[in-house]
């Protein structure tokens, strides 16, 4: 083959090559476009499976940029295809690099140079000549015609500078230029490719959270403003289809629910400034942004019922209208799907602090070395990091979790966990720090309680006042002699920054003294419920009595809580009010030493929450208490009591209950009754079972009946009895 048969094979092949790699480009660029239009289709059908009616249409699907408006003060907004409006901004930024590159300071110093040197040359020419010209006449021709060259030479240099001065004029006129050029570039405000979210969440709603506004401008004189297109920025309204509002009472602080009544109305809104004067209050859009979003508001009931009562009722008929208003419950069963949610929650958390780690921590370690972390954790922890420190979160152990699942059991009440997990987060955090001191692989049980401890001692102010109350509640119970009509009531505390629950001792004193208004009076600030707990013990009392056909002859009833200048709320403490009232009644005496909660309903006590919190507060073997009477529901919550402490099952007659030593060596026991029944706890506090009380009431009532006979005619009180030895 010769050399004209190979160079003709060798182009035969490389046109093929050619053609293949022509037709793979072509190919492939076809194939982008048809897996793009599938996303967007894909992403659009997702949406409508998921939204139906609610989907957001195409035109969501844009990019949304910001150009100039008609004014200084106003914008214009496009929905632009993502991959148009890249085009767009590239070109015009392109174009405005060129006339930058173009807009080069203007020079003639280099020309100005050189003639500059020529001039001086021909001034100290001419000066010679002339000195000469006074010895010899000829050369004062020659300094002349010098001279009249310096002249030339500085009209030249003039002229030079002139023109530069105008060039720099008109440099500066294309700087200016190029400022406008600038101040036009168009500016993306969102790309659903990079900042779409399904949801976003807003912790204090407002004008600017929701819809967008435009930012302060710090240059706003000598050609240096920002126009306001680049200004501006987009709220949750368009950046996201799901809006979820953590407290829809900051909502209406702030005073936006009529705007986003209108938002929800029109589904659109125009972009605006803020209130009051400076920069950005004048900007406004000049078209309208697209609103149409799904509301997650959560409130308290509080906030409910001010929308419901006192507000104009226009955002819950909405709500009604188009949405459904759903009641959470504050606890929910134990059951397995509950307990892997508590999971997911603890996981939730360590995933977020471990964001929050490695933004703090490893910004201080990169920045000023290991060893300064080390000598901080010393200051702020009292222990150093270890040696071979892992800057990473730490995974809870099953044993962990279930040790969190036992706080929400003790924070909720017939055996159920508690569904207000905001509390949680610092137990989770303080149990993570304590495994990353102790450079844990894993977060233990025993991390988790430290935690719990350290958290229980972190109470501020409110820790005092459970402190002086304890102090009070020792001198009370060593000081007691006569013990009628005393009882100590178990109340719980809500701590209403963290929502954490503390148990405080509440002493209760009772009266019951015949009268004929047969009611009951409790001075103090009592809340409704509390109200109704002291009627519901008053119509429990005169059910007995009609049991038994004792006669009633009207009782006034007096509940006293000692030291309670905080007032009271719940119905915890009816079944201590009974006791007391009873005692009251039939003059038998209360061990002070045992506390007791329960709500009273007829006969049988019923869970309350808080059990756990409030058995810890007087198990401390310095106040002297001894025990406690808690509901037979609430059994399940002294677990974490019996974490790390030796215990055994005790019987008091019929009544169960768990014995626990305090100290070691099974010393300074605190017995814990489950009770059913008030009847079980007047046998465990008073030592007298049902019959003898019930005996002891209706002899206690013939009494005060013979009594009002025998003074009725002196005193004006009617002594009429009817059949059923009711008066």
């Amino acid at each position: 083959m010769d050399i004209g048969q190979i160079s003709n094979a060798i182009g035969s092949v490389l046109q093929v090559l050619v053609a293949v790699c022509g037709a793979f480009v072509l190919a492939f660029w076809l194939a982008i476009i048809i897996w793009t239009w599938r996303d967007i289709r894909a992403l659009y059908a997702l949406e409508k499976a998921c939204f139906g009616a609610d989907a957001w249409p195409w035109i969501e699907l844009m990019a949304v940029l910001a150009f100039p408006g008609k004014d200084g003060n106003h914008i214009r907004l496009a929905y632009e295809a993502p991959d148009v409006a890249e085009r767009v901004v590239a070109a015009l930024q392109e174009a405005v690099e060129d006339a930058a590159a173009a807009g080069g300071r203007f020079s003639l110093r280099e020309l100005i140079r050189p003639l500059r040197r020529v001039r001086y040359g021909l001034l100290l020419g001419t000066a010679g000549l002339g000195l000469g010209g006074l010895w010899l006449p000829p050369l004062l021709a020659g300094a002349a015609i010098t001279g009249i060259g310096a002249i030339f030479v500085f009209l030249q240099e003039s002229q030079h500078r002139v023109q530069e001065r105008l060039q720099q004029e008109a440099a500066g006129g294309r700087r200016l230029n190029l400022k406008h050029l600038q101040d036009l570039m168009p500016v993306v405000l969102f790309d659903p490719r990079r900042e779409r979210e399904l949801m976003t969440r807003v912790t204090e709603p407002s004008a600017r959270n929701m819809k967008g506004g435009f930012r302060h401008d710090p240059y706003q004189s000598g050609n240096l403003q920002t126009p306001p297109h680049k200004r501006a920025y987009l709220g949750a309204h368009a950046t996201a289809p799901i809006i979820f509002i953590d407290e829809l009472k900051t909502l209406i602080r702030v005073g936006y629910m009529p705007e986003l009544l209108e938002v929800m109305q029109e589904k659109r809104y125009l972009l605006e400034g803020g209130i009051g004067t400076g920069s950005g209050a004048a900007d406004k859009s000049e078209n309208y942004l697209k609103a149409d979003n799904i509301i997650v508001a959560c409130c308290n009931h509080d906030t409910l019922a001010y929308l419901q009562e006192e507000g104009d009722g226009a955002f819950l008929s909405r709500i009604e209208d188009k949405g459904e208003i759903v009641h959470m419950e504050s606890a929910v069963g134990e059951t397995p799907e509950s307990m892997r949610h508590v999971a997911q929650y603890v996981k939730q958390e360590i995933v977020n602090f471990g964001k929050d780690l490695r933004r703090s921590w490893g910004e201080v370690i990169a920045r000023e070395g290991y060893e300064s972390v080390r000598q901080r954790s010393e200051q702020i922890f009292g222990r150093c990091l270890p040696a071979d420190f892992r800057l990473q979160e730490r995974e809870f152990a099953r044993h962990a979790v279930m040790e969190i699942v036992k706080e929400l059991r003790c924070r909720a009440a017939d055996g159920k966990l508690s569904s207000i997990l905001r509390p949680i987060n610092g137990i989770i955090k303080s149990a993570e720090f304590e495994a990353i001191l102790e450079n844990s692989a894993r977060v233990e049980p025993a991390h988790v309680r430290k935690a719990l401890e350290e958290h229980l001692s972190l109470e501020g102010s409110l820790s005092r006042d459970i402190g002086e109350h304890k102090k009070y509640l020792k001198k009370y119970i060593t000081s007691m002699t006569d013990s009628i009509g005393y009882v100590v009531g178990l109340a719980v505390i809500h701590s209403q920054s963290s929502g954490q629950m503390y148990g405080q001792p509440l002493p209760i004193h009772c009266q019951i003294n015949v009268g004929s208004a047969d009611k009951v009076a409790a001075p103090g600030k009592m809340g409704e419920i509390a109200k109704a707990a002291a009627q519901n013990v008053r119509a429990s009392i005169k059910k007995v009595l009609k049991n038994i056909g004792a006669p009633n002859v009207g009782y006034e009833m007096h509940v006293e809580y000692i030291q309670a200048h905080g007032g009271v709320e719940g119905d915890s403490a009816s079944v201590a009010m009974d006791i007391a009232l009873i005692s009251d009644f039939i003059k038998q005496p209360v061990n002070q030493r045992f506390g007791v909660t329960g709500s009273l309903t007829g006969d049988i006590i019923l869970a309350v929450g808080g059990v756990t919190e409030k058995i810890r507060s007087i198990m401390d073997p310095e106040l002297g208490m001894e025990g406690a009477c808690i509901p037979w529901l609430n059994k399940h919550d002294i677990e974490p009591l019996l974490v790390n402490a030796e215990a055994e099952y005790i019987q008091h007659g019929e009544i169960p209950g768990i014995r626990i030593y305090r100290r070691e060596g099974r010393a300074e026991p605190f017995d814990i009754f489950f009770c059913k029944t008030k009847y079980s706890v007047y046998q465990i506090l008073m030592g007298v079972n049902r019959e003898e009380v019930e005996a002891r009431m209706a002899q206690r009532s013939r009494q005060d009946l013979e009594f009002l006979h025998n003074a009725g005619p002196a005193n004006g009180r009617p002594a009429e009895v009817n059949g059923a030895g009711q008066a």
